[in-house]
C-alpha cells in the first residue's frame, strides 16, 4: 500500500511544480524517483531488496545506488547485470542530480524515452547490453546537456542515428555498435571535435565516410561490419591523435591515402575484406607504432615491401587472401616483437625462410602459397624456447619437400599442425606423441610411406587427425583409442592393411572416419554401434567381410560407403548374411576305423566320399523329415489360432511375416527399414502382458527380441479407425523413419494390415523421465547436471523434429525414454501425421494424458498449431525436471499449475526455492535460475512471443558452458 502511494506522489508531484518544490529532497526525489522506477521493472534475483520505501534516504545501504558527499542527493546509478527486466519509467527524471546512469547487461526493453534528455546533469549514459529496441526520436539529443559518454552498444536499435546527436558538443565517447542502425551518417556527427572514441561498428549503416578530419582529437574509431563506400578519405591524415583504426568488413576501395603515414601514433590498423587494391606502400614503415596490421582479404597485389621491417613494435601481421607475389623480405626478421604472422592464400615464392620461427611466433599462417624448400633448416635455425611458443603451424598447399623433421615434436604448445598438400616423403616422426595440446594433425596429400607410429596415441588431445591420401602402409595402431578427445579421422587413399581395431569404440566423441581406399580386412567391430556422435564411417573400397554393427548409426549407414567389399553382407550393400552352421556329419567309406558306419566331419581331398545312390537317399530322408515338420508346424498353427485374436492372427499370420503388400485379415506387410525381418519372440512379446511396458493415447508399447539378441519396441496402435490409408500410411511412416537424432527414439520399420498397424523402434532400456522424476527410478534421484543434460537433450531433439518440419504435440516426460549413459531420447513423435486430418479435439482426447503441457491454442479453432506448441510442451517440461513437480498437482482442497507457481516465485524474488528440494542445494543458481526462466519464456500465452527451439539450444548452451565443469553438481 505504501508503494502505491509512493507512485501516486511522484505523479502528482510531476503535474505540480510548487508541490515539488515545497517537499523535502528526501521524500519528493531521490526516494521517491527510485521507488517509482523500481516499481516499473522486474527484479526477478531480488538484486534491489535493499531499496526500502520507509528509508529517508537511499544513500546509506541502497545497492548499486552512490550520493555525492556534500548534497547527500543521487549521483551515481550502477545496476550492470543485474537481471532486471521491463520497460524505463519515469521515475528516474526525479534524479535531478544524477550524473552517471549505468544499467549493462540487463534485459531492459523497448524504446528510450526523449525525457531523459530532461536529465541535465548527466555526463555518463550506459544503457548497453540490453533488448532496447525502435528508431532513437530524432530529438532524443537536443538537450543532450553535458553528456560526456554515451553507449547505447548491443541492443536492437533500428532506423538512422538522429542529426540531433551533433548538439552533443560535450560527448568525448559515442559507441552505437552491435544494433541495426541503418542509412546515412547524421552529418553533425563530423563537428563533434570532442569525441576521442568513435565505436558504429556491427550495423548497417552506409554511405561515404567523409568529414573525418574534422575529429582533431579522436583517438579510436570502428566503423567494422557495415555497409560504407567509397575510400579512405585523406582527412583522415588530420586525426594526428588516432591509436586505433578499424574499418572491416565494407565494401571500400581503392588505394591507401598517403596521409595515414602520419598516424604516428596508431598502433591498430584493420581494413580487412574490403575491396582495396594496389601496392601496399612503402610509407607503411611510417606508422612506426603499429602493433596490429590487418589487411587481409582485399585485392593487394605486387610485393610485400621491405619497409614494413621498420615495424619494430609489430605483434600481428595479416596480408592473407590478396594477390601478393614475389619473396618474403628478409627485413621481417627484424620485427622482434610479432607473434602473428598470416600471409596465406596469396601467390608468394621462394625458400620458406630459415629466420621464420627464430622470432618466437605463436601463430605462422603460410598456407596456399607457392613457398619451396624443407623444414629441416627452419626448425633447426629456431631455439628451443622459441618452438615451445608455437601454438599454429599451417605450411599447407605450398611445394615444400623433404621429410618431416624430428625436431617438430619439441614444438610442445601446438594445437594445429597442418602440413597437407606438400612433397613430404618418408615417417610420420613418433615423437609426435610429445605434442599433449595438439588438437588438429593435417599430413594429408603427401609422400609420406611408412606405418602410422604407436606413439600417436600419446597424442591426447587430438581433436582432427587427417593422412589421407599418402603412402602409408601398415595397419591401424592401437593406441588410437586413447585420443579420446577425437571427433574426425581420416586415413583415406593409403594402402593401411590389418583390421579395424576395437579400440575406436573408446572415441565417443568421434563423429566422422574415412578408411576409404585402403586394404582393410576383417571383421567390423560391433562396438562401433555404440557411437552415438557418428555422422559419417566411410570403408568403402577394402576387402572387410562379416555382417556390419547393428544399431545406431550403422542402421542407416549410406550403401556408397561400404561399396567395394565382397564380402562384407548386410543390408545396406544389398546382401543377406549367412547364418553360420556347424560343418556337416558325413559318412566317411575311407574310414580306418573298424567300426562300420564311423561319422566324420572331415573331407579328403579329390576324392569321392558319397556315392550317388547315397546322396539320393540321404535327399530322401531329408524331404520325408521336412514333411514331418511342417505338418507338425501348421498343426500347432491351427491349435493356436482358436485362442488367439483375430488382430493377433493378422499380425502374426503364423509368425511368418509376409513381404506382400496385400492387407487382408490373414496376412500383412512388414517392412524394416535396416536389416531382415527376423523376430524370434515376436507372439510371445503381443500376446503376453509381461512384456508390456505401457499404454499411451496412441496404443500400448510391448517389448521383443530379435534371433540377433537386440531388443525393439513395438508400438500396436489403438487408433486404427483414424488411420490413414496404406498408401498415405506407409509414406508418412517412411518419412519418419528418415528422422535420426542422438536424441529421438529411432523408428525401425513397421506392419500394416486394414485392421492392426505396428510400429517397430529401437528399445531403450533406461526407462522414462516420468518415473525417475516421480517415481524414484531405481531410488536415484538425478543430480543437476543429469537433469540439465536431459532438458538440453530433449531442446536438441526437439529442434530436429522442427528443422524436418515435424511437429511432435505430445511432448510430456512419460515420452522422454532416458538410455543406458543417461541421454534423454524423445519418443512418440510425428504420430498425428498417421492421422487422416489433424481435428484438435480428436487429438486431445488422444493425448489428455499431457494435461499440463497443452499450449493455450488448443482450445481455439481459429489459431493455427504450429512448432510453437511443441514449445510451450518444452517449457513445462524443462520447469517439471527443474523443480521435480508434475504440470498439474492436485491438493486436497486446491489445484496448482507449475507454470502459475513459479511466475508467482520469480515476481517474489524467490524462484530459487522452486528448485527440487531433493537437490539439497547440490545445483548452480546461475544455471537453475536462468532455466527456469526460459521455461517461462517457452510458455508464453502468445505463440509468438515463444521462441524457436533453435534458439533455445543455443540459450541452454550458453547457460551450460559457465557451470559445465562443476563437478559439486553431480
Amino acid at each position: 500500500m505504501r508503494i502505491i502511494l509512493v507512485i501516486i506522489l511522484f505523479f502528482v508531484c510531476l503535474s505540480s511544480s510548487s508541490w515539488v518544490k515545497s517537499l523535502s529532497p528526501s521524500l519528493n526525489d531521490d526516494v521517491l524517483g527510485l521507488i517509482v522506477f523500481k516499481a516499473d521493472i522486474q527484479d526477478p534475483e531480488g538484486k534491489l531488496s535493499s531499496w526500502n520505501e520507509d528509508d529517508e534516504s537511499p544513500c546509506n545501504n541502497w545497492v548499486g545506488v552512490k550520493c555525492n558527499p556534500r548534497s547527500n542527493r543521487v549521483s551515481d546509478l550502477v545496476l550492470d547485470g543485474f537481471g532486471l527486466s521491463g520497460k524505463l519509467g519515469r521515475g528516474l527524471l526525479q534524479l535531478q542530480f544524477l550524473r552517471k546512469l549505468s544499467l549493462v547487461r540487463n534485459n531492459l526493453t523497448g524504446p528510450i524515452s526523449l525525457s531523459f534528455s530532461l536529465l541535465s546533469n548527466l555526463r555518463v549514459l550506459d544503457l548497453s547490453e540490453n533488448s532496447f529496441s525502435r528508431p532513437i526520436e530524432s530529438e532524443f539529443f537536443r538537450q543532450c546537456g553535458s553528456l560526456q559518454s554515451i553507449s547505447l552498444a548491443k541492443n536492437k536499435f533500428s532506423g538512422q542515428i538522429p542529426e540531433s546527436l551533433g548538439s552533443c558538443s560535450t560527448v568525448t565517447l559515442l559507441n552505437f555498435s552491435g544494433n541495426q542502425f541503418s542509412g546515412l551518417l547524421p552529418s553533425g556527427l563530423w563537428s563533434l571535435q570532442g569525441l576521442r572514441s568513435l565505436d558504429l561498428s556491427d550495423n548497417l549503416l552506409e554511405g561515404e565516410i567523409q568529414g573525418i578530419g574534422g575529429l582533431s582529437n579522436l583517438r579510436g574509431i570502428s566503423l567494422r561490419k557495415n555497409q560504407f563506400t567509397g575510400g579512405v578519405p585523406d582527412g583522415i591524415g588530420d586525426c594526428l591523435f588516432l591509436r586505433s583504426v578499424d574499418l572491416g568488413e565494407n565494401s571500400l576501395y581503392g588505394g591507401l591515402p598517403s596521409t595515414m603515414q602520419k598516424l604516428a601514433l596508431c598502433n591498430a590498423l584493420v581494413l580487412c575484406k574490403n575491396g582495396f587494391t594496389g601496392e601496399l606502400p612503402e610509407w607503411i614503415g611510417e606508422m612506426r607504432s603499429l602493433e596490429t596490421l590487418d589487411l587481409s582479404e582485399n585485392n593487394f597485389s605486387g610485393q610485400i615491401p621491405d619497409a614494413i621491417g621498420k615495424l619494430q613494435s609489430l605483434k600481428v601481421l595479416n596480408v592473407s587472401k590478396n594477390g601478393l607475389t614475389g619473396i618474403m623480405p628478409e627485413s621481417l626478421s627484424n620485427c622482434l616483437n610479432l607473434l602473428v604472422l598470416d600471409i596465406s592464400h596469396n601467390s608468394l615464392t621462394g625458400d620458406l625462410p630459415s629466420w621464420v620461427l627464430k622470432l618466437g611466433l605463436q601463430q605462422v599462417l603460410f598456407s596456399d602459397n607457392g613457398l619451396s624448400g624443407s623444414m629441416d633448416s627452419v626448425l633447426a635455425s629456431s631455439t628451443e624456447n622459441s618452438r615451445r611458443k608455437l601454438v599454429i603451424l599451417d605450411v599447407s598447399q605450398n611445394k615444400l619437400s623433404g621429410e618431416i623433421p624430428s625436431a617438430v615434436g619439441d614444438c610442445s604448445g601446438l594445437q594445429l599442425l597442418n602440413m597437407s598438400r606438400n612433397s613430404f616423403l618418408g615417417s610420420i616422426p613418433a615423437n609426435i606423441g610429445q605434442l599433449k595440446t595438439l588438437e588438429i594433425l593435417d599430413l594429408s596429400e603427401n609422400q609420406l610411406n611408412t606405418s602410422i607410429p604407436l606413439e600417436i596415441g600419446s597424442a591426447i588431445s587430438l581433436k582432427e587427425l587427417t593422412l589421407e591420401k599418402n603412402s602409408l602402409g601398415g595397419n591401424i595402431p592401437n593406441s588410437i583409442g586413447n585420443c579420446s578427445s577425437l571427433m574426425s579421422l581420416s586415413l583415406a587413399n593409403n594402402e593401411i592393411s590389418g583390421s579395424i581395431p576395437t579400440s575406436l569404440a573408446k572415441l565417443a566423441y568421434l563423429q566422422i572416419v574415412d578408411f576409404s581406399f585402403n586394404n582393410l580386412t576383417g571383421n567390423i567391430p560391433k562396438q562401433l554401434a555404440n557411437l552415438v556422435h557418428l555422422q559419417s564411417f566411410n570403408i568403402s573400397h577394402n576387402q572387410l567381410n562379416g555382417e556390419l554393427p547393428a544399431g545406431g548409426f550403422f542402421n542407416t549407414i549410406a550403401p556408397s560407403a561400404v561399396s567395394d567389399n565382397p564380402s562384407l553382407c548386410g543390408s545396406p550393400v544389398n546382401k543377406s548374411c549367412l547364418t553360420v552352421l556347424p560343418k556337416p556329419l558325413v559318412l566317411n567309406p575311407n574310414s580306418t576305423d573298424a567300426t562300420p558306419g564311423t561319422f566324420s566331419q572331415s573331407f579328403h581331398h579329390g576324392k569321392k566320399i558319397l556315392s550317388t545312390s547315397t546322396l539320393i537317399a540321404i535327399g530322401a530322408a531329408a524331404s520325408i523329415f521336412i514333411g514331418v515338420i511342417a505338418i507338425t508346424v501348421l498343426n500347432l498353427r491351427v491349435t493356436a489360432s482358436t485362442s488367439r485374436s483375430a488382430a493377433a492372427h493378422a499380425y502374426f499370420g503364423g509368425n511368418d511375416f509376409s513381404q506382400s503388400p496385400t492387407t487382408d485379415g490373414n496376412s500383412g506387410k512388414l517392412v524394416m527399414f535396416s536389416g531382415e525381418p527376423d523376430f524370434s519372440t515376436g507372439a510371445h512379446a503381443l500376446l503376453n502382458k509381461d512384456c508390456e511396458l505401457g499404454r499411451g493415447g496412441f496404443g500400448a508399447v510391448y517389448r521383443t527380441m530379435l534371433k540377433d539378441g537386440r531388443s525393439v519396441a513395438i508400438k500396436k496402435l489403438t487408433v486404427s479407425s483414424l488411420v490413414k490409408s496404406q498408401e498415405d500410411f506407409e509414406r508418412e511412416v517412411k518419412n519418419l523413419g528418415k528422422v535420426h537424432h542422438g536424441n529421438l527414439v529411432a523408428l525401425e520399420g513397421y506392419y500394416w494390415t486394414s485392421s492392426l498397424q505396428l510400429l517397430i523402434y529401437e528399445f531403450v532400456s533406461g526407462g522414462d523421465l516420468y518415473k525417475h522424476l516421480h517415481e524414484g527410478s531405481g531410488g536415484k534421484t538425478l543430480h543437476w547436471n543429469e537433469r540439465f543434460n536431459i532438458i538440453l537433450g530433449a531442446a536438441k531433439g526437439l529442434a530436429h523434429l522442427h528443422q524436418m518440419n515435424i511437429i511432435h504435440y505430445n511432448l510430456k516426460s512419460s515420452n522422454i525414454l532416458i538410455d543406458s549413459s543417461g541421454e534423454p531420447k524423445i519418443a512418440d513423435y510425428g504420430l498425428a501425421r498417421l492421422l487422416p486430418m489433424l481435428d484438435r479435439y480428436v487429438l486431445s482426447s488422444k493425448i489428455q494424458s499431457a494435461l499440463g503441457y497443452m499450449a493455450p491454442e488448443f482450445a481455439c479453432r481459429t489459431v493455427k498449431i504450429t512448432e510453437k506448441c511443441d514449445v510451450y510442451g518444452f517449457g513445462v517440461l524443462a520447469l517439471e525436471v527443474v523443480t521435480g513437480k508434475r504440470p498439474v498437482e492436485y491438493m486436497e482442497d486446491d489445484v496448482v499449475v507449475l507454470c502459475d507457481m513459479v511466475r508467482g516465485a520469480l515476481e517474489e524474488g524467490k524462484v530459487e526455492e522452486c528448485v527440487d528440494a531433493r537437490l539439497q542445494g547440490k545445483f548452480p543458481a546461475e544455471a537453475a535460475i536462468p532455466v527456469m526462466k526460459l521455461g517461462l519464456i517457452c510458455t508464453s500465452q502468445v505463440p509468438s512471443n515463444r521462441p524457436d527451439m533453435a534458439e533455445v539450444v543455443k540459450i541452454l548452451e550458453l547457460i551450460r558452458s559457465p557451470s559445465e565443469d562443476q563437478d559439486d553438481f553431480k
